[in-house]
């Protein structure tokens, strides 16, 4: 008889406490980025939400359903969808200079916030309050986008010769 293998989804490390700013019932964790937007800046030599997301995309993005056990989940989630999009987007992408111009593209579409039309997952945040908490929320969805977009460029084309990295 076969043998059974269990999959385990990654959640978030991060543990939010009442200090952390909120948008749309969200934490801004902090990020490693010179990005300029809304995160609060973390330790270059520390783990933050992008790097969660990239380590954990491979896991992760198989599993059809996610037991959020916190809010930092929700936000993994939004990553895994987000690097997903990026890789589709890096398809036929031979060398880092094509990669880069097609994130950058990627990076140049308007960020819908929740109760927006497209909006990738209606009742997973909250809608915004006021039109401040969109924009709050918007700017770092955005900052996010652009830190993991840079980072899974470094992961996606070797540095040697900027190509493809098939690994």
């Amino acid at each position: 008889m076969g043998k059974t293998i269990l999959l385990q989804v990654y959640h978030s490390s991060f543990s939010v406490d009442e200090e952390i700013t909120k948008a749309c019932g969200c934490p801004l964790l902090p990020l490693k980025s010179h990005i300029k937007g809304p995160a609060p800046v973390s330790e270059q030599d520390s783990t933050d939400i992008v790097d969660e997301a990239i380590t954990f995309f491979r896991a992760n993005v198989f599993f059809r359903n996610f037991d959020i056990q916190s809010s930092a989940d929700k936000l993994l989630i939004y990553l895994t969808f987000y690097i997903n999009i990026a890789l589709k987007r890096l398809e036929g992408c031979r060398t880092l200079a094509e990669g880069t111009k097609a994130i950058i593209n990627l990076g140049l579409e308007k960020v819908p916030v929740p109760g927006e039309h497209g909006f990738p997952f209606p009742g997973l945040f909250a809608h915004p309050e006021s039109q401040e908490e969109a924009e709050l929320f918007r700017n770092y969805l955005k900052q996010m986008r652009e830190e993991t977009s840079g980072r899974l460029l470094s992961v996606a084309y070797r540095s040697n010769d900027n190509t493809i990295n098939m690994a």
